[in-house]
């Protein structure tokens, strides 16, 4: 149990102790109070809220449940001070053996310090990227991609099982454009003179090697049902999507994210049975789809609007603005009733816990989602949909110019081919999804403390280079030595060696916050803060001999501060892992 654990549990058996004597109410639920580490140092180690969200239920005073609570951990061995503060809080200093046991509990846990069991092992589905197989990925797709990767490994750590999956869009309007375009690159392999692209159809060079692949599988003889679209444009199609699929797959690999499924939507209607089709019945049955009208939207020129009565799903029932459409008049599905038979999909394969990762043009589609889980799995299912916002790509703070590859956007493997994984990735959750960001080429692979990727990373290195020399220094000594191991943490004193441990004592509360708010930055943050505070250290023993990691002329001194070191670097570790950010043990 970690020391903020620790203390929670204290003060809920303080204050069950305070029913038990009759100084708060028996039916009292005890279990909204928190515990945080104070913002200043100066007010103690830690504060908790139990007085002030207690007093309202409870209604008596915040003080006065306070002060009762202040008795009754003061008694408590490990606690040096506690005093009310302000209306209500109460501010706890901690003895420092207590954040000097920290030490041993990274050493025990290793790698999994700071992981939980919040998810107890149930399946949880993120759906991310999902970008249309019709080119190479831009760079916005690839803050989703990041965002979705992180979040998946932040829930596993948190004791989920998750699943990975990307949803292709290979039916409709886009992908039959994507053929057109790829049937003209085939025409060009042919050796015909194509021209200009055609507006409306995809430009990039990215698919010249699909009218490659066309021209030596089948020779001239689509050539020659050129005339006849519906003979031709399947098969194109389909070898399109294939060779997109695989770019993608490779674009992700290349930020070492993989999928575990890669959904087809065209199989919702082209197997064995159509699953858009039993989902609108099943809701049907549920009353919850009807024959209607729409109003016309607002701004809507009414020119434009056909006024008809058509198939309608009651979303309005679970909170949304209107009901939505489920057919076309042209007796098609509507883009949104697939989608609805996609997550009924998610559902009949036993996943109640669901994510899905939206760039920032999808946001009107979240209330409608939204409505559609909770209808198909009767409440029982939750879905939260997280949004990443716009990436401006700068470098030096100027606009990056279109890729000649991709004819209108910079594809993000241009972008990893210059500056790697690590800094896009980290760099990408250095800030929440829900907010733009500017990514500058120049600055993520500056090396200075002004580039948190590099901060952090140096860090991990840093911690690597002290157990060099300490090795150098003293003969075997190294972080599984038994003087390291086995070390005395209770010569562990200096403010800054305090700092660190309480650093590190709150990052599993950190690591489960953020999987509980299904926000990874939080993870990017907390480990800018312990690399800042770790170089900070590092730098005051440059000032002050005393305080140096290394001490030549005592070895159990040495120990025990390689122990810290070790408990630091081990944590930086853990947390760019979650990011999917290397921790080098060098830096050149």
């Amino acid at each position: 149990m970690t020391v903020l654990a620790e203390v929670e549990a204290e003060i809920a058996a303080a204050l069950k102790r305070l029913q038990q004597a009759g100084r708060l109410p028996a039916e009292l639920a005890l279990d909204a109070a928190e515990v945080e580490p104070t913002k200043d140092p100066r007010h103690g180690d830690l504060a908790t809220n139990a007085a002030m969200v207690l007093a309202k239920p409870a209604r008596m005073k915040p003080r006065d449940i306070a002060d009762a609570l202040v008795a009754e951990l003061a008694a408590l061995p490990g606690y040096v001070k506690v005093e009310v503060a302000g209306p209500g809080f109460v501010n706890i200093t901690l003895d420092v053996k207590r954040w000097q046991g920290v030490i041993a509990d990274v050493r025990s846990a290793g790698a999994g310090y700071g992981a939980s069991n919040l998810g107890k092992g149930e399946k949880l589905l993120i759906e991310y990227v999902s970008a249309n197989p019709t080119g190479p990925m831009h760079v916005g797709h690839g803050r989703g991609a990041v965002f979705g990767d992180s979040l998946a490994n932040l829930l596993a750590f948190a004791g989920y099982n998750v699943m990975r999956e990307y949803y292709v869009n290979d039916a409709g309007a886009q992908v039959d454009v994507l053929a057109r375009s790829a049937f003209l690159r085939y025409r060009e392999a042919l050796g015909q003179d194509i021209g200009e692209i055609p507006a409306g159809l995809y430009p990039g060079d990215y698919l010249k090697p699909v009218g490659v692949a066309l021209a030596q599988e089948h020779g001239d003889a689509l050539l020659k049902k050129a005339n006849d679209e519906s003979a031709w444009l399947p098969i194109v199609r389909a070898k399109a999507i294939e060779m997109m699929l695989a770019m993608i797959k490779e674009d992700l690999a290349a930020l070492d994210i993989r999928h575990e499924v890669f959904f087809s939507e065209r199989s919702l209607t082209e197997g064995a049975k159509d699953e858009i089709a039993e989902t609108i019945a099943e809701l049907r049955g549920k009353g919850l789809v009807f024959e209607g009208r729409l109003e016309r939207p607002k701004g809507h020129d009414a020119d434009d609007w056909e006024d008809r009565e058509q198939t309608l799903f009651r979303s309005t029932d679970f909170g949304d603005d209107v009901d939505r459409a489920l057919m076309k008049s042209d007796g098609s599905y509507t883009y949104f009733a697939g989608d609805m038979a996609y997550h009924h999909n998610k559902l009949s394969r036993g996943y109640r816990h669901l994510i899905n990762v939206f760039g920032a043009d999808h946001t009107g589609y979240i209330k409608r989602m939204q409505a559609t889980v909770a209808a198909l799995s009767g409440g029982k299912a939750d879905l939260d949909i997280k949004v990443c916002q716009l990436v401006r790509l700068l470098r030096g703070g100027e606009p990056v110019k279109m890729s000649k590859r991709a004819g209108t956007f910079v594809t993000l493997r241009e972008v990893v081919d210059e500056v790697g994984s690590d800094p896009i990735r980290f760099m990408m959750l250095y800030r929440k999804n829900d907010a733009a960001l500017d990514f500058d080429l120049a600055k993520v692979v500056e090396k200075s403390k002004d580039n948190p990727v590099f901060y952090v990373q140096y860090a991990h290195a840093r911690a690597y280079s002290i157990f060099r020399n300490a090795a150098e220094a003293f003969t075997g000594l190294g972080p599984r030595d038994r003087d390291v191991t086995g070390a005395d943490t209770s010569l562990l004193t200096d403010e800054g060696e305090l700092d660190l441990l309480r650093r590190l004592a709150l990052f599993p509360r950190i690591a489960e916050g953020a999987a509980r708010a299904h926000e990874p930055h939080r993870i990017a943050f907390y480990l800018s803060d312990l690399a800042s505070a770790f170089h900070a250290q590092w730098t005051r023993g440059n000032d002050s001999p005393h305080l140096r990691f290394i001490q030549a002329n005592d070895r159990n001194l040495t120990a025990v501060r390689l122990a810290l070191v070790g408990a630091c670097a081990q944590v930086i570790a853990t947390g760019l892992a979650i990011l999917g950010v290397h921790a080098p043990i060098e830096m050149r």
